[in-house]
C-alpha cells in the first residue's frame, strides 16, 4: 500500500475521533438552551476545522451536567 494511502486514512480516522469527542462532549454538556446546543452541534459536524471550532470557543461554554449518583 502506497505511504500516501495510508497517511490520508489516518488523518481520516484521527479527524473522526475528534468530532466524535467532541459531539459526546456537546450531548453530556447543558448550554442553557435546546437552540444553542443544536448551533454547537451543527458547528462540531463542520468537516476537518469544526472539532477545532467548537474547542476553541464553545468548549467552556457549557456546563457539564452533575451526576445523579
Amino acid at each position: 500500500m502506497n505511504t500516501a494511502y495510508i497517511i490520508v486514512i489516518v488523518s481520516g480516522i484521527i479527524l473522526w475521533l475528534l468530532t466524535a469527542l467532541a459531539l459526546i462532549d456537546i450531548l453530556l454538556k447543558d448550554f442553557g438552551s435546546l437552540k444553542n446546543k443544536a448551533i454547537w452541534f451543527i458547528i462540531a459536524f463542520v468537516p476537518v476545522i469544526g472539532w477545532f471550532i467548537y474547542l476553541l470557543f464553545g468548549f467552556r461554554k457549557g456546563i457539564r451536567k452533575k451526576s445523579q449518583d
